[in-house]
């Protein structure tokens, strides 16, 4: 490894990955409660399972970005983090202030907006969180060399910490506070989320292919403006139905159905480079989970986005299981592969190793994959027939949801088929490793660029 501070890298993976083991739990349980209503509901309501659920994956998905962040930089800007001590008390503060909130949601306390549901003291820590991040990468990079990646990574990161902003202020007026809800749902992880993905897919793929940088830097600025350009105005297809002035639901249609385009790209980009650069790098592991991530992101956010994005379809679909399959699908194909990609690259380095558990850690990737799609079909056959019945039919929505009993066990079936490839993940990355790597190999640099 050429930087100590790469290390830095090392605890906040652990961080993202314990947090990610969290995230499984407590949607299996939740996913339980489907099919078996009264599960745990003295003890642990739905709501609460639901939002530890969802707080997890956005907690440990940024824990995993901030991760690759201080594990990529010191390797593009040429130099040391500028401050390691600031590193490690950001992330102490992060996991207190994760940790404390979820004591907090299973006693009843949030601020019960969806997704933001943090109280105020801790979306207020987290703002001094992004400030220490954003000083210590932004100094580092502004005083080492910059590359197309660090510019679009820091661009990323920036517009993370300001969009966050959104979550703090809650207008009284309904369809205001729904307004300022999406800056940050929705532009965080359909517009500057894309960039910090661009950016890492980027970093992985000019070290495990060998291609020029020039090559990749022209494809990662194409991929930079197409999500910018589509997915800003495309926030407007979460407008059609909160009384947001009407041309916003063709703003939102032909903007919305624009964001599959940079998902495309990244499809074209991630595999031409492969097929362009060399096909022999030891971590096989990695390289699958990069190219997984590219499919994922396309069909999840892409396909599935796309096919309920336009008003006249969306005014059916909207709030039905057909948006539970495009979420499901459209994180874990966008950014939980992305975060287990880096890591799996980034582990044997982290632990002086050579690539290790490639076999293991790549059956977790087939399991997890396939789970993940069953359970996107499923769901999404259910909210078809959802749709259908609740919507054009005018059935009763607890009537609907009997009729919905087979798609939910299947559900939890594919829930708990993801739940053992996240065991086989976690074991391939942090369990022993069979050797040691030779001290030739811990001093080689990487290819050159």
């Amino acid at each position: 490894m050429r930087y100590q501070t790469q290390r830095i890298a090392y605890p906040y993976f652990l961080g993202a990955l314990f947090l990610f083991a969290v995230q499984i739990i407590f949607g299996v349980l939740a996913g339980i409660v489907y099919v078996l209503p009264n599960f745990l509901a003295e003890i642990l309501p739905f709501n609460i399972l639901r939002m530890i659920h969802t707080n997890a994956l956005i907690v440990w998905l940024l824990m995993g970005f901030f991760g690759a962040a201080y594990y990529l930089i010191p390797e593009e800007a040429e130099r040391e983090i500028e401050s390691p001590i600031l590193a490690y008390v950001q992330l102490g503060l992060l996991m207190f202030g994760t940790l404390a909130s979820v004591v907090g949601y299973l006693f009843g306390i949030h601020g019960g907006r969806e997704f933001l549901e943090q109280p105020m003291w801790v979306k207020l820590a987290i703002v001094v969180v992004a400030l220490i991040f954003l000083y210590n990468i932004s100094a580092t990079i502004l005083k080492g060399r910059r590359t197309a990646i660090t510019t679009v990574l820091l661009l990323g990161m920036w517009g993370i910490a300001f969009f966050w902003l959104f979550a703090i202020y809650n207008p009284i007026n309904l369809s205001l506070d729904k307004l300022y809800w999406w800056y940050v749902v929705h532009i965080w992880v359909e517009g500057v989320w894309e960039l910090v993905m661009a950016s890492i897919l980027a970093f992985l793929v000019i070290k495990m292919t060998g291609v020029d940088r020039e090559v990749v830097e022209k494809w990662l600025y194409a991929i930079v403006g197409l999500a910018l350009f589509s997915g800003l105005l495309g926030t407007g297809h979460h407008y059609f139905w909160i009384g947001a002035p009407g041309y916003w639901q063709w703003i939102g249609s032909i903007f919305g159905a624009l964001e599959v385009a940079p998902f495309f790209a990244m499809v074209i980009f991630a595999f031409t480079m492969v097929w362009r650069g060399r096909r022999d790098h030891p971590n096989k592991a990695a390289m699958l989970w990069t190219l997984g991530c590219t499919v994922g992101a396309f069909f999840g956010a892409g396909v599935w986005g796309f096919m309920h994005t336009v008003a006249p379809v969306n005014y059916y679909s909207h709030g039905t299981q057909v948006t539970a399959a495009h979420g499901h699908l459209a994180f874990f194909g966008a950014y939980v592969m992305l975060n287990l990609a880096i890591i799996t690259y980034a582990m044997p380095h982290l632990r002086n190793r050579q690539p290790y558990n490639q076999v293991l850690n790549m059956w977790s990737f087939w399991i997890m994959t396939s789970a993940m799609a069953f359970m996107t079909f499923t769901l999404t056959f259910a909210g078809v027939v959802q749709v259908h019945l609740q919507r054009v039919l005018g059935m009763y929505y607890m009537e609907v949801q009997e009729q919905l009993g087979l798609f939910y066990w299947m559900r939890l079936g594919a829930g708990l088929f993801v739940a053992f490839s996240v065991i086989l993940f976690l074991y391939a990355v942090l369990g022993p490793a069979r050797e040691d790597r030779p001290a030739r190999l811990a001093a080689a640099p990487e290819p050159a660029e």
